[in-house]
């Protein structure tokens, strides 16, 4: 047999994209949404773009969509709407219609977007992960553009590389990888936020804090109480640190792709999205991932990886921002008594591949990864946080 003929191919792509923090994005004197749609158009040419917003969030700011039409009028000279802007649906019913996603990539390329054209996103972050999967599959990639309304996303969901949607109850469990082109991040569109969405963000800074900066961490704890009664100036301050502290892991973790083994932004996560799959999204994302930080705080703490003290202060803060230390769905065991929570512990291996790899901290802004789970001290951990909370409610 002839030896193989081998052809090695390497080659690196750049990426680069602007995340922006303004208010009044569709206010007509606001330059930000039309700059970071033409950054790489020719100034004689108008940028084309269609434009999908969050219903949730048209509904609780019922004008929205009359200003962004507006808006490309004032800046017609650069922009032009491909079609009037279109509501969809929010939170997980986007994510869990893969047929939604055919339709919404078959309207891009109906509307004879090209790959110099744009996508803008308007929504929480299920809208702009089913959005931008649509828009990545149209003609191989087109440009999408972020406009986060929520705190989650502004501060972790809509800054990062990942696009997808669920299926088969299983969370993320298709999608690529597709930078946006820009991200704009509009304080204004908070406003109308719910208590329970207005927090949601919250639980990712504590997550970002926990496991790399310890000082962020200090800081969430004096403001915990300000950002329960929705001070902006509190929430401004800590979405803008925690979308700091992603951008830098992405940029500078060199596996922005998540081609290895670990996904260290994801503490807490497994049990997060398993809750979320337990409780058919009835628990929303932020509260999940504080259950799952709690959880596997005292695991840590179990573990001898916490001080006593550290790990009551992770308590104190979650429970000052009112997250709740338990969720009914969590009740669920398999036949043999195991809790089915547990069972996100292998769909988080699986979602990468190769070997269990799971984020904890070794103190409070300090994290490190391990391969093992001991499922008799991670149960023992459950069992003492549901007797807990049944003991809080009596």
């Amino acid at each position: 047999m002839k030896s193989p003929v081998i052809v090695s191919q390497a080659f690196s792509v750049g990426f680069e994209y602007p995340v922006v923090f303004t208010r009044g994005v569709f206010d007509a004197s606001n330059p930000v949404l039309r700059d970071a749609l033409t950054r790489r158009a020719d100034d004689r040419r108008r940028v084309r773009a269609a434009l999908f917003f969050d219903q949730g969030l048209c509904d609780a700011q019922p004008r929205l969509l009359e200003r962004a039409k507006a808006y490309f009028t004032a800046q017609g000279e650069r922009l032009e709407l491909a079609a009037p802007p279109a509501a969809l649906p929010g939170g997980e019913k986007i994510k869990n219609d893969a047929r939604l996603a055919w339709k919404l990539t078959r309207r891009l390329l109906e509307l004879g977007l090209c790959r110099h054209s744009a996508v803008v996103a308007v929504g929480g972050g299920a809208l702009l992960d089913a959005v931008g999967f649509a828009a990545a599959l149209a003609h191989r990639g087109l440009r999408l553009v972020r406009l986060p309304s929520t705190t989650l996303a502004q501060a972790d969901a809509g800054i990062g590389v990942k696009n997808g949607i669920n299926l088969g109850g299983v969370k993320n469990a298709v999608g690529v990888f597709a930078p946006p082109f820009a991200v704009v991040n509009d304080f204004d569109l908070l406003k109308t936020l719910t208590d329970t969405d207005w927090m949601g963000g919250v639980a990712e800074a504590i997550k970002v804090a926990m496991i790399r900066d310890a000082l962020f961490f200090r800081e969430l704890e004096r403001s915990a109480a300000d950002l329960r009664r929705r001070d902006a100036a509190a929430m401004e301050k800590t979405v803008l640190r925690c979308a700091e502290l992603h951008l830098a892991h992405i940029r500078g973790s060199g596996d922005p792709f998540e081609q290895g083994e670990a996904r260290p932004l994801d503490f807490g996560h497994w049990a997060a999205h398993q809750l979320e799959s337990l409780s058919k999204n009835r628990v929303g994302h932020g509260a999940a991932v504080a259950f799952g930080i709690r959880l596997d705080t005292l695991y840590a703490w179990r573990q001898g990886w916490l001080q006593e003290a550290e790990a009551r202060a992770v308590e104190t803060l979650l429970d000052a921002c009112g997250f709740p230390a338990w969720h009914s769905a969590l009740d669920r065991r398999h036949a043999d008594g195991r809790f089915a929570v547990l069972d996100g512990i292998e769909r988080f291996r699986e979602h990468l591949g190769g070997r269990l790899t799971i984020t904890f901290p070794r103190g409070i802004g300090v994290g490190f990864e391990t391969h093992e789970v001991d499922i008799a001290v991670m149960t023992r951990c459950l069992e003492d946080l549901r007797a807990a909370s049944r003991g809080a409610a009596q």
